[in-house]
């Protein structure tokens, strides 16, 4: 009865951990590290001292709107976010989602005109010759995907001095260690912090502290980056009021991504949370089960 009941339980916390786990990432896989000009920092390790003697920090836990077990998008934060990458980003980074995944009503929830004339000012390259043997440029269509500022990263590095990266998967593939005991409970299911790709991002885009030297950063590994201040108050217009400060526009856009590089979060989290009462209300039957068997048995 005792090994049987473990059992179930140990199940339940496994596969209900696993529904809460990151997409993409399965129990033994491990989280592919960071680019090689990104190196990874944390509290445990050193912090390299800058040419003032300045050290690098780790960056601050957010409070974020998706984080936790019932964390959701705010569907108005990620319009503003879209506008931060269009109006900002996009002069630079491409962003390699279709434009029809805008209207997502757990995302960015754009109607569906919205996104048309959106797409439809865009200039799309045809995947298809015409008669001529031509690739043709049209407007775009809620099914393309957005398109880059350039045709390719070779084309984006010489223009650039170095290819920026594609930022449909960008707060997911950038990290940073916090070290010991704060991995462990980052891993506990009522914790399950997942943010600290986006509590870099955002670190990032608030570290240029340094007037005289744009590409100085604050968090930024070797403290020496290759995007200028990208960012300053009053650069993109809000028309619902929110302050247009750096700090708005960096937790705006930084959200915006994280839905691009997961917009399957929300439903993730209900499936996981349906699986785990599933699995405990399973358990429990399995549980007196056994214990009237055994209670008729002897």
């Amino acid at each position: 009865m005792i090994r049987l009941r473990t059992i179930a339980l140990a199940s339940a916390a496994l596969l209900g951990f696993a529904a809460f786990a990151p997409a993409g990432f399965a129990a033994n896989e491990q989280p592919s590290p960071p680019p090689a000009n990104e190196a990874k920092q944390g509290a445990s390790q050193p912090t390299p001292p800058t040419e003032a003697g300045e050290e690098q920090p780790s960056p601050t836990r957010q409070s974020w709107s998706f984080s936790g077990l019932f964390g959701t998008y705010d569907q108005a934060q990620l319009q503003r976010g879209f506008k931060v990458y269009h109006d900002v980003c996009a002069n630079c980074h491409s962003l390699s989602i279709p434009f029809r995944t805008l209207s997502d009503p757990t995302g960015p929830g754009f109607s569906d005109a919205q996104v048309k004339a959106l797409a439809a000012t865009y200039q799309v390259t045809d995947t298809e010759p015409n008669d001529k043997g031509e690739y043709a440029k049209r407007p775009g269509r809620p099914s393309d995907l957005i398109p880059g500022p350039y045709p390719n990263p070779e084309a984006a590095a010489a223009a650039l001095g170095k290819a920026p990266p594609d930022m449909s998967t960008l707060v997911k593939a950038r990290k940073y260690e916090r070290g010991f005991p704060w991995f462990i409970f980052d891993a506990l299911p009522f914790d399950q912090y997942q943010e600290v790709g986006a509590d870099y991002v955002y670190a990032v885009l608030n570290g240029y502290t340094k007037a005289d030297d744009l590409n100085w950063n604050l968090y930024y590994p070797g403290h020496k980056i290759a995007m200028p201040k990208p960012l300053s108050d009053g650069q993109v217009d809000y028309t619902d009021g929110t302050p247009t400060t750096v700090a708005q526009y960096a937790r705006d856009v930084v959200s915006f991504l994280y839905w691009a590089s997961e917009p399957t979060l929300v439903e993730r989290k209900k499936i996981g949370m349906r699986v785990m009462v599933f699995l405990i209300v399973l358990s429990a039957l399995l549980y007196f089960t056994k214990k009237r068997v055994w209670e008729k048995a002897h």
